[in-house]
């Protein structure tokens, strides 16, 4: 029997990056999560310590806020590219690269009415992300991209039902047609091209995804995830897959018994564990391979 070395990659995780755009009085503010991974031929690093193909990942950091400047951020999908291909095209041992960025969203301060140039709040709402991968060159050359989204928190207080499931010996749970949905959504979905308007296809997705929860009558939260992605496949052909993960944030009916109180369905104990999680991958059958397109590197995005 013999002991060898598999598949590895190395990067900088999580390098927290703000940039500001100063051209004129009122400012502009992107704020990043990038994480960068390399692969290639990094055994004798492992095996002998040997660091001599080794791009530190300090560098790796220090890369992502020179191209900040010096390549701008138009949309993270194309940061993202532009520093794939710079690390598999500009250094040697590197064969391939995988760029995971989350955005975070801020908002304009509001001052006696109008928006202020230079100030922001921090954004409540969803996390963007996308997952570049950049894999050889020449003919050889694949390239992915996979946009997508975490912390959509969606709530809905009627439009769901959970019934008619299956019961053994230990089922304790009322079936119900009228309950509480919510979850704290992930999605995630793969490009077929790289001819693409990011942002504005980013802001459709998120409006079907919001649109389909809250109109479809939900006989399961499975459902429900089928129709979302059912419904971004069918607007955007240049989208191959998407991918959920969703926690079931389950709320149940406070008891007010004890205190001679009526509850309608107005008052519930909104419990954060333990929580159903349900995840689903929706797909055309004539997808093309996606090749590592989901192999993650942090694992952030």
């Amino acid at each position: 029997m013999a002991i060898v070395l598999g598949s590895h990659q190395y990067g900088k995780a999580e390098s927290r990056l703000v940039r500001f755009r100063r051209d004129s009085a009122r400012h502009e503010i992107q704020d990043l999560n990038v994480s960068t991974s390399l692969r290639g031929s990094f055994a004798e690093a492992h095996l002998y310590g040997d660091q001599s193909q080794v791009l530190p990942t300090d560098t790796q950091k220090n890369t992502a806020y020179a191209y900040a400047k010096s390549v701008g951020i138009e949309s993270i999908e194309t940061f993202g590219l532009a520093l794939a291909r710079h690390f598999v095209d500009d250094i040697d041992p590197v064969t391939g690269a995988r760029i995971e960025i989350e955005q975070y969203g801020w908002t304009r301060a509001v001052v006696d009415g109008a928006e202020h140039d230079h100030t922001w709040v921090r954004a409540g709402e969803e996390v963007r992300t996308a997952a570049i991968t950049v894999d050889g060159t020449g003919d050889d050359r694949h390239v992915h991209v996979v946009g997508g989204l975490k912390d959509l928190v969606l709530l809905k207080s009627t439009g769901s039902e959970f019934r008619d499931f299956l019961v053994d010996e230990y089922t304790t749970l009322p079936a119900t047609s009228d309950r509480v949905l919510a979850t704290s959504l992930v999605a995630r979905w793969r490009f077929e091209t790289l001819d693409v308007e990011w942002d504005a296809v980013y802001a459709s997705v998120k409006r079907i995804l919001v649109a389909q929860f809250a109109t479809l009558q939900s006989l399961a939260l499975q459902q429900t995830l089928w129709h979302m992605g059912k419904a971004v496949l069918a607007a955007h052909p240049e989208i191959a897959e998407i991918r959920f993960s969703a926690p079931n944030k389950h709320h149940f009916l406070a008891d007010l018994s004890p205190f001679g109180l009526e509850n309608s369905g107005e008052v519930f104990h909104a419990a954060d564990r333990p929580y159903g999680l349900i995840q689903a991958n929706i797909t055309r059958d004539d997808a093309s391979d996606p090749g590592s397109a989901w192999d993650a590197g942090a694992g952030l995005a």
